[in-house]
């Protein structure tokens, strides 16, 4: 069993069940552990778990969180008994940092597609970028991109759109603890604080709408979900070491 969610929770606290290269134990890992990862680019969350569970041996494998091929950062993988704790873990907050482009918009709203449209963006001033970021800080209404895992009747989203066919999304409420932007157009960086169930490639396409122009995420890096923090992860190659790969 892969990507097993279980909504039973593991009373003990999660930082318990923690492995790090200081705490590394190979028998602890198979039975229960839960593992920072640093995702790399191209790479599927689906891969990470495939490897992560091909080199442990561990009998099940599940990730807190998917994120995108193009995105890097934090995955959280779960082992054993502590694929229990997948939702928990899922429901805390994020913290994301990238780059929204403007100029340009992609049916993907990222770079996983061709661009569809062009836009003009010199009109923006620096005090109309701040003002849009204010404008989505707080509790926001977000439609996910059809390029995604959302269901529609039992069937992601994203194979409705590679078909070409069009299909209503439900829009949702999500939070927008906090976004920082900096750097100069046509390319803004960004910090997001945000809540479960946030699009980051709907919040730049919808940054770009607000501005009356078009904008894609070139760039996306996943930093924190609840206490857990990028600079605490393992990197596949170090993971494989200390497996004895």
């Amino acid at each position: 069993m892969e990507n097993s969610v279980n909504s039973d929770q593991v009373e003990t606290p999660l930082s318990d069940y923690l492995l790090t290269p200081q705490n590394f134990d190979l028998e602890k890992l198979k039975t229960g552990s839960i593992l920072l990862f640093d995702k790399p680019l191209h790479w599927s969350s689906f891969k990470l778990v495939k490897k992560v569970k091909y080199v442990t041996k561990a009998a099940r494998v599940g990730h807190a969180g998917t994120l995108d091929p193009l995105a890097t950062g934090l995955l959280i993988i779960c082992t054993g008994k502590c694929t229990k704790m997948i939702e928990q873990i899922q429901n805390q907050a994020k913290v994301y940092t990238g780059t929204i482009t403007f100029g340009h918009t992609t049916p993907s709203y990222d770079l996983e597609t061709e661009f569809d449209a062009s836009f003009d963006y010199q009109h923006l001033s620096d005090q109309d970028l701040k003002d849009a970021a204010q404008y989505f800080t707080g509790d926001v209404t977000q439609t996910p991109p059809v390029f995604s895992a959302v269901k529609i009747n039992g069937t992601r989203a994203y194979k409705f759109a590679r078909q070409g066919i069009e299909v209503e999304i439900k829009k949702r409420v999500i939070a927008i603890s906090e976004f920082k932007i900096s750097g100069e157009l046509p390319n803004i960086d960004f910090e997001v604080g945000c809540s479960k169930g946030t699009y980051i490639r709907s919040l730049a396409n919808d940054f770009g709408l607000h501005l009356k122009s078009g904008s894609h995420l070139s760039a996306l890096r996943r930093t924190k979900i609840g206490d857990y923090h990028i600079n605490d992860a393992f990197n596949i190659e170090d993971f494989q070491h200390l497996c004895g790969f």
